[in-house]
């Protein structure tokens, strides 16, 4: 008989296929809050570990890659895309303190090649782990003649927890805290409608000396995942002394770390504190603009930053460093809000704390 959706162009055969070849990774992630295993309708993840906080307060949220997919595509190389999804979701989970317990997934394409969604799948599996949470479940959908066969998209979503009065924002800050950079991995995953204006028709196997490896090579790395050595210096007695954290996505720097201060507050970075990674300057110069110019669109080899009390500072730089994540003192906190020249005191439709970058990088 004649299989009518397949004739329409969705083949639920290769999704089948897709969920076999995926379903080892996704188990992997699973520890024994997670019921039902992988296939079912729903995911189910055991809320009665819940039962030992006060007062658990829930995080959500929900993120995408962007058009850095656009390079992964033309590389025919699939494997990362995964923990830049899983960076971008919950790395903004630990910002206010909580622990991600659970993910989950969206993949939208044209055609489903089960090998590629395995790819894909197994990356964020991979990177869940990394970040202790389960991907309890997901959903590939073919969208034939509203995608190209090739062409696809991903998307995720994670829930987390953290105890009531440990929840980390604004009104924790004061005057006198410091600003722990932590370096990133690279550009992460954003800003790259601007990298793909500037690399044009560039070969993407092309070695650029200054890079070390191919440009496609660098522009794939995979965003630095800080949920688990930041939940580690939460739990240590030194974390008390941790009263806010930023990611650094869309908006650059200074734009996301002062959502997090409190009105009337600033904080000057100090450029020169740090070496922004060798893409940023090649990209810049092949753009014909200098580093400020992208602050506002590049991380400049920042991932995240801390609002720390003074005294804990060196301790949780220490902890970082000793995790793998490069950390450093950027900043202080002052009281007063400057404005002009420089200073970014609004974003996302928060108004905070006044920031600006100051001086030249190393």
């Amino acid at each position: 008989m004649t299989d009518l959706y397949a004739a329409a162009g969705v083949d639920t055969r290769a999704g089948d296929t897709a969920v076999e070849l995926m379903k080892r990774a996704v188990a992997a992630t699973h520890g024994p809050q997670v019921l039902g295993g992988v296939g079912g309708f729903a995911g189910l993840w055991d809320a009665s570990a819940l039962l030992a906080y006060r007062r658990p307060v829930l995080a959500t949220s929900t993120d995408g890659v962007g058009t850095k997919i656009a390079i992964a595509q033309a590389l025919d190389r699939h494997d990362t895309i995964g923990q830049d999804l899983v960076g971008m979701v919950v790395d903004d989970i630990v910002v206010v303190g909580a622990a991600p317990l659970f993910m989950t997934d969206y993949i939208a394409c044209g055609r489903v090649v089960p090998e590629r969604i395995a790819e894909l799948v197994g990356g964020i599996a991979r990177a869940c782990g990394e970040a202790r949470t389960a991907l309890t479940g997901g959903e590939t959908a073919e969208h034939p003649d509203l995608m190209a066969p090739d062409d696809y998209d991903v998307a995720g979503a994670a829930v987390g927890v953290v105890e009531g009065d440990r929840l980390l924002g604004p009104d924790r800050v004061r005057p006198g805290d410091a600003v722990l950079a932590m370096a990133s991995s690279g550009l992460h995953s954003n800003g790259f409608s601007l990298v793909r204006r500037i690399v044009g028709g560039r070969a993407l196997g092309e070695v650029v000396p200054e890079l070390g490896r191919s440009l496609g090579e660098e522009l794939l790395e995979p965003t630095r995942l800080y949920t688990a050595p930041l939940l580690d210096v939460l739990a240590d007695p030194v974390g008390d002394g941790v009263h806010a954290l930023t990611h650094v996505t869309g908006g650059g720097i200074a734009a996301n770390l002062a959502r997090v201060l409190p009105a009337g507050v600033s904080v000057e970075l100090d450029r020169s504190t740090w070496a922004p990674q060798p893409v940023f300057h090649v990209l810049a110069e092949w753009g014909g603009f200098d580093l400020a110019q992208a602050e506002g669109t590049w991380n400049l080899g920042i991932g995240m930053l801390a609002v720390v009390a003074p005294e804990s500072a060196d301790a949780v730089a220490a902890l970082l460093g000793a995790a793998g994540v490069p950390t450093w003192r950027a900043g202080t906190v002052a009281q007063g809000a400057p404005t002009g020249d420089g200073w970014v005191a609004e974003a996302k439709g928060v108004a905070g704390g006044s920031v600006r970058l100051a001086g030249a990088h190393r």
